[in-house]
């Protein structure tokens, strides 16, 4: 009996661990290649992500020293096998590569290669890059013998598992790499809310294909069970410590410009990307004590959010005065409000709990005044320093 199942599991796990580690394209994609080369115990492994130019805009090798791939030389184009996957969209398992009437040879430098399996990676109807694999390792006694092995219906069914963790990495690090073309104050938002939604979404799902995963191992069934139902947890856990991570950033923006350039900033990125007016103003504010001035402007995000995306507002104006030695926020939206009384069920959607919360915590208020169609204000006053 192998150990090849706890191997595979073992290595679709580190895929999903990396996904909460990192967000740099180049860190996520060496952990995909790497991961799928172990799942399938092949000698040769690779990930491209193809660009709208005939080419690749990344592509990652495993297997190949440095030197060999400085001397492969530039980067593949899409052509013959690799083009076949990222355009007809299937998964390719062949027996030797080169006999195949697509193959149009390689470098000089290149390795030589036989068996071959490409997986294409999707999200959603999009093709967003592609893994390939090639020169399965053979078992000793197969070797012994001179036969050949090559890659099996199993080892296709696992790839189009892991290659389903490839599009979530690579969603979440388009999602970071947009983000950071944006100002400094859109970045940190549209980061909280976009990963945020990008991952749980996905980890949900991930946690399903994990389970399935369950069907295709049939040596000790019970035990790898177990096993997937571990990896469903680390999934689970993931999505928890990324949404902390996320949340819990202190913007840079704060130390270097303060409370009111920041916010009235990210007010005027958002009256730039929506329909809805956005307008700020400010009076007598004076520094505040870091955790408060944090507090506000996540309140501040958050109400905001709120009145663009789910009250359907035309416009949202937002205040920040001076209130003794603290300060009073306030977001006014006109948009369709809700019921006060239906608060504790809407609060959490809303995100009222974690506003309240962020209030309390550096000793503030929150006041939520509603009703349905007369839009809403959300008020935090700060006692200062």
């Amino acid at each position: 009996m192998t150990d090849r199942p706890r191997s595979g599991l073992a290595a679709v796990s580190t895929a999903l661990l990396a996904m909460s580690r990192h967000l740099e394209v180049r860190d996520v994609l060496k952990t995909i290649v790497a991961s799928a080369r172990e799942l399938l115990d092949a000698r040769y492994a690779a990930l491209g992500v193809p660009d709208d130019h005939g080419g690749f805009a990344q592509f990652v090798v495993d297997g190949v020293s440095d030197e060999q791939w400085k001397a492969i030389g530039p980067l593949p184009r899409q052509h013959g096998i690799l083009a076949a996957m990222l355009h007809e969209e299937k998964p390719e398992r062949i027996a030797d590569v080169r006999k195949d009437p697509r193959f149009e040879g390689w470098p000089a430098a290149h390795p030589d290669m036989s068996d071959f399996l490409g997986m294409p990676i999707r999200d959603g109807d999009e093709t967003i890059g592609a893994l390939f694999l090639a020169n399965k390792r053979c078992p000793e006694a197969d070797r012994a013998l001179g036969g050949g092995c090559g890659f099996t219906t199993e080892d296709e069914e696992l790839l189009g598992i892991l290659a389903q963790h490839a599009a979530i990495a690579l969603t979440n690090a388009r999602l970071y790499e947009r983000s950071r073309e944006l100002t400094i104050a859109e970045e940190r938002s549209r980061l909280a809310h976009e990963l945020h939604d990008a991952v749980s979404q996905k980890l949900f799902s991930l946690r399903l294909t994990a389970q399935a995963a369950a069907a295709l191992v049939d040596r000790d069934p019970v035990r790898a069970k177990g096993e997937l139902q571990q990896v469903a947890a680390l999934a689970a856990e993931a999505a928890d410590e990324l949404r902390a991570a996320v949340v819990e950033l202190r913007p840079a923006a704060l130390d270097e410009d303060g409370l009111v350039h920041t916010l009235r900033t990210h007010t005027q990125v958002l009256d730039r990307a929506h329909t809805s007016r956005v307008s700020f103003r400010s009076a007598g504010i004076r520094a505040l004590p870091a955790a408060q001035e944090e507090a506000v402007l996540r309140v501040a995000q958050e109400a905001l959010h709120n009145a663009l995306r789910h009250a359907e507002a035309e416009h949202v104006d937002v205040s920040l005065v001076r209130s003794g030695q603290g300060a009073l926020l306030s977001v006014t939206d006109d948009g369709k409000g809700f019921e006060p009384r239906t608060v504790r069920r809407a609060g959490r959607h809303l995100g009222l709990v974690s506003m309240r919360d962020r209030a309390g915590g550096v000793g503030g208020t929150l006041t939520v005044q509603s009703e349905p169609g007369k839009g809403t204000t959300i008020e935090m006053e700060v006692p200062g320093g």
